[in-house]
């Protein structure tokens, strides 16, 4: 019997690796329990997702969609969650951190009157009487270890600390549920969303990214220079905080304790000291390669590959070498 749910915000075309790693987690509680994990797709591509999701190692996948579930919102999202959650009595409820998890799963847990931990990093154990986790906390400085005691319990993972879930094994039982009616909120509307769009991968799902720092000296300078660079090498490009606070790029793009958190195979270092706020978001990158003309820089602490140069000459150099490589 299942007593982990995985939700999934079900968007696009297949699952994301945030959705896959989530999946991880709960092959990683059902381990620690001695049960199973089911999966929750939530959202206007539930249906068509679930031979994907089926695959997974999970025993039931459930789907839910509705015209209100088409559009994320966080009022809609809680409510449909704790109404399938109130007739399913999980142990454990988790997804994925994310935007749309920070915003809706403090909404879930008050609903249900359950607690939470936000962003764990290791599931040490789950039984009847309590579910104990590992979550960073101090700007990942400090691991704690936090025992929750109640029926019900919610989590959000942080993706980049479990391993995407492939496929094998038997193909999961695929059902629909009916979402609950009256999701919307009286009072408010969804008028529309501007998202953008990219020919580079999305941050959380690339293998090698392009990150650049107050030393790119801005759109003008520098950072076109590190934006070929990215794309000879199939990048993404993030950037610090103090970049996006500048208005140099978008907040999208933004990497470290305020930003998105990364683990990608490599990870380029352009410009940047390495503050503790921006390690944060990507100490755990499996190579990190920087690049820095100050050769007392933080980053270099933390690096695997260091260059002291100045970005200006090292940049170009770098991309022409690979160009003339093929890439």
């Amino acid at each position: 019997m299942a007593d982990t749910l995985i939700i999934i915000q079900a968007t696009g075309n297949e699952l994301s690796k945030s959705d896959l790693s989530a999946a991880g987690f709960g092959r990683e509680a059902a381990v620690a329990s001695g049960g199973a994990f089911d999966i929750l797709l939530l959202g206007s591509s539930a249906a068509a997702l679930s031979a994907e999701a089926a695959g997974l190692g999970a025993g039931t996948v459930f789907t839910m969609s509705s015209s209100e579930l088409e559009v994320y919102t966080a009022e809609a999202f809680s409510a449909a969650v704790a109404a399938f959650l109130s007739g399913h009595p999980y142990r454990l409820a988790a997804a994925a951190t994310s935007s749309a998890t920070k915003e809706y799963f403090p909404r879930l847990a008050a609903l249900l009157d359950a607690p939470m931990a936000s962003d764990v990093l290791k599931v040490e154990s789950v039984d009847p009487q309590k579910v104990v986790l590992t979550r960073a906390v101090f700007v990942g400085n400090l691991l704690a270890t936090v025992e929750l005691e109640a029926p019900q319990v919610l989590v959000t993972c942080r993706s980049s600390e479990f391993a995407p879930q492939g496929q094998g094994g038997d193909a999961a039982t695929v059902e629909a549920v009916e979402a609950p009616a009256g999701l919307a909120s009286p009072g408010k509307a969804f008028v529309g969303l501007e998202a953008a769009s990219s020919d580079r991968p999305d941050l959380k799902e690339a293998d090698i990214i392009v990150s650049v720092g107050r030393g790119t000296r801005g759109p003008d300078e520098g950072i076109p220079l590190c934006e070929r660079l990215a794309d000879v090498l199939g990048a993404a490009l993030g950037a610090t905080r103090a970049v996006v606070d500048a208005g140099w790029l978008a907040n999208e793009f933004q990497i470290g304790q305020t930003g998105k958190i990364v683990a990608p195979e490599v990870y380029v270092a352009i410009g940047l000291s390495g503050s503790i706020q921006h390690l944060a978001g990507m100490r755990n990158s499996k190579t990190i390669v920087a690049i820095n003309k100050d050769p007392e820089a933080p980053i270099f602490e933390v690096a695997d590959l260091g260059l002291v140069a100045d970005l200006f000459d090292a940049v170009p150099e770098l991309t022409a070498a690979l160009e003339s490589r093929g890439g």
